[in-house]
């Protein structure tokens, strides 16, 4: 039974993904419907038939390629398909059926389309992560994970931290080195795992960015003026913060014990 209402969960996380992919293409539009029209190749714009939406198995049967015009299908959507299917069945595993994974779904889902869509067009909409901070304040009152106090302070302190960051590197380099969007987006992170997240948050995020920062510097010979997306750092750091909460209060612990702290 237990493995029955795992397999569904990741069967459902796929379902949405393939709903996300849609949401990724068409969100940053001007005036585009993620509802309307129906899914079609961005290519030809033949519309889909119902075997040609099935989550994953239509890009394996299809090939990699749209049926009517045989243009390569971008890897894109299957991987978030899959990602959403993993990260669904990892959140069944850590809450089972409760009000918790229904809620830790729609943050993830969102988190996900974030990530894409900074990676392809450097912002963070706003119609994300502002419906996101009140729907994880919201929240917070029924979740047993995270208090409403934690959850306000959280919001409080994500978005104020992170434009503290902001104008100071401002004021060092007179360069924007962060957009009010990653602001936007912590603040939304605070809202849904509490102020205590935070500083694992910000430090993982920070650590990758810089490493992936470091790659690109040197693969692209800019620099710095090397310019890569915080918003997908920031969102990996809260997926594996509340996936690998236990964890890492463990490392943290044993680590202020070796201090003496």
């Amino acid at each position: 039974m237990e493995l029955s209402l795992l397999v569904l969960a990741a069967v459902f996380g796929a379902v949405v993904g393939s709903f996300l992919n849609v949401v990724i293409l068409r969100l940053p539009k001007e005036d585009a419907s993620i509802v309307f029209p129906a899914s079609h190749c961005p290519k030809c714009l033949q519309p889909l038939t119902w075997y040609e939406n099935i989550p994953l198995l239509s890009y394996l049967a299809l090939r990699g390629k749209c049926r009517t015009c045989k243009v390569a299908i971008s890897w894109q959507y299957p991987l978030v398909e899959l990602s959403m299917a993993v990260l669904s069945a990892l959140l069944y595993h850590r809450f089972g059926l409760s009000f918790e994974l229904f809620f830790y779904f729609v943050f993830f889902a969102a988190l996900l389309v974030i990530i894409f869509i900074d990676i392809h067009h450097q912002i963070i909409p706003d119609r994300i992560s502002l419906p996101g901070i009140i729907i994880g304040l919201g929240g917070s009152f029924f979740n047993g994970l995270v208090t409403w106090q934690q959850s306000a302070l959280g919001v409080l302190f994500g978005g104020g931290l992170l434009y503290a960051v902001a104008y100071v590197y401002y004021m060092v380099t007179k360069r924007e080195g962060m957009g009010g969007g990653d602001i936007k987006l912590l603040a939304m992170i605070g809202a849904f795992l509490g102020w205590q997240s935070l500083l694992y948050v910000v430090f993982s995020s920070s650590l990758a960015g810089s490493v992936v920062g470091v790659l690109a510097m040197f693969k692209q010979g800019k620099k710095g003026q090397t310019r890569i997306p915080y918003g997908p750092f920031l969102s990996l750091g809260a997926m594996s913060y509340l996936i690998f909460q236990q964890q890492i209060g463990s490392l943290w612990h044993l680590y202020l014990s070796a201090s003496g702290l």
